[in-house]
């Protein structure tokens, strides 16, 4: 499930050079690595409308002769796409008429027919009988276009006959920050999604806080100085079910710890019911976590009670954060961090996601009350978004290598300071 447009941003990870290196292990798989960066685009607002503020994007070339694209990694997503037209504002795009190797894909196509099926809205037959595809988000952006083949370039492997969306028309709650990028890469275990097509078996990566960098790594990685990852299974569903993605990479959330005191909440509350409504997905595409509507309120709670002689409250009761956080804070200019407050504790099958310091609270950007600024909490109230499940997202992903291992079918967890490990990578400064 995609809950947020990714082209909408206000901080940018972006891919500052195209580097592939080869990393030996004791696999005979070549890894491929791609370095990030950090970059900040302002965007004052007292309240902000819903969407993710971080987004991990990688530059390719695509076509012959090849284009240089800018596209949004998201595991949320399966098909990936790229703006194929010049409209208004919307500047950086692909030209399918200056590649030799660009084909559309028929309506009649087993393509169109059979590979399509876990698109939420079902792909129909254009004028000119090719397949049209049309993708909608949560924040009521949309975007649509055909399906094509394409040679995509990774490193010095070119990948032809890579199916995506040459998308030339749509709707956007932010074309000025959509202008930014061509397109998105659909990394989600769909089988239009761009790992499924390039076949990989593994892939992970690492995103570091504020004003440091991180990166993306496509296959095997076996190093010295990463610790053993604690792995949660990948949850199957072989029915399809109203509100559950199958494509998606859902693990099993099992509880909740406040410091050390665990959220009094029924197993059942965790577990999707009869309409599939409560899977547990890790999505790179959503910036903040959101959690069902009563193990929200049991957190919040729980957490208002063990920081209220920490800081005040936001006085404001009716101010909710992005349309889904409701728990604000009034904090001085006095105080440097969140060192003090308790970690969150995301307990999953195997593993175990701690969220402690900086990343619990978030500063709403350009509102103040007085010299104080506003900070959110941030984990948000799924209920209030329309969204029927528990989303990760990589706000919480900070710091920790995250492996997504598609050929054991589980999810790799371990913290690691992700700036040394881009240092170590030969990545870094």
């Amino acid at each position: 499930m995609n809950i947020s447009i990714p082209l909408l941003q206000l901080i940018t990870i972006i891919v500052c050079n195209f580097i592939t290196q080869i990393i030996s292990s004791s696999s005979s798989m070549d890894t491929l690595i791609l370095p990030l960066k950090l970059q900040t685009v302002t965007k004052p607002s007292s309240k902000l409308s819903f969407h993710h503020n971080v987004t991990l994007t990688v530059t390719l070339t695509v076509g012959s002769p090849p284009q240089t694209v800018t596209m949004v990694l998201d595991t949320g997503s399966e098909l990936s796409w790229l703006h194929c037209k010049k409209a208004q504002n919307i500047n950086s795009v692909f030209n399918p008429l200056a590649s030799s190797s660009y084909s559309p894909v028929p309506c009649s196509s087993s393509i169109c027919r059979t590979q399509t099926r876990d698109f939420t809205i079902p792909v129909s037959c254009d004028p000119k009988k090719l397949c049209h595809a049309m993708l909608s988000y949560a924040d009521a952006s949309s975007i649509e276009g055909n399906l094509a083949s394409e040679t995509f370039n990774i490193g010095s492997s070119p990948r032809p006959r890579t199916i995506f969306g040459c998308m030339d028309s749509g709707f956007s709650s932010n074309s000025e920050e959509d202008s930014k990028t061509t397109g998105l890469i659909g990394m989600n275990r769909g089988s239009l999604s761009f790992v499924s097509q390039m076949g990989l078996a593994k892939f992970s990566y690492c995103i570091s806080g504020r004003d440091s960098s991180g990166f993306i790594l496509f296959g095997e990685a076996s190093f010295a100085w990463l610790g053993p990852l604690k792995y949660t299974p990948l949850v199957k569903m072989s029915q399809p079910l109203p509100y559950y993605d199958r494509v998606a990479y859902t693990v099993q959330l099992l509880g909740i710890k406040v410091s050390n005191k665990l959220l009094q909440l029924s197993k059942s509350v965790f577990v999707p019911d009869h309409t599939g409504a409560g899977q547990t997905m890790v999505d790179s595409g959503t910036q903040f976590t959101f959690l069902l509507g009563p193990v929200y309120t049991a957190l919040r709670n729980e957490f208002a009670q063990q920081t209220k002689s920490l800081a005040p409250l936001l006085k404001d009761q009716n101010f909710v954060f992005q349309g889904a956080m409701d728990l604000c804070y009034q904090i001085p200019p006095t105080r440097r961090s969140f060192s003090d407050f308790p970690a969150v504790t995301l307990i999953f099958q195997g593993a175990e996601m701690s969220v402690s310091g900086d990343k619990l609270l978030y500063r709403v950007p350009g509102m103040r009350k007085g010299s104080d600024s506003v900070y959110c909490f941030t984990f948000g109230n799924s209920d209030l978004l329309g969204i029927e499940a528990f989303v990760i997202g990589h706000h919480h992903q900070q710091n920790v290598w995250i492996e997504f291992d598609l050929a054991k079918s589980r999810v790799g967890l371990a913290e690691v300071r992700c700036d040394l490990a881009s240092q170590r990578l030969g990545l870094g400064p």
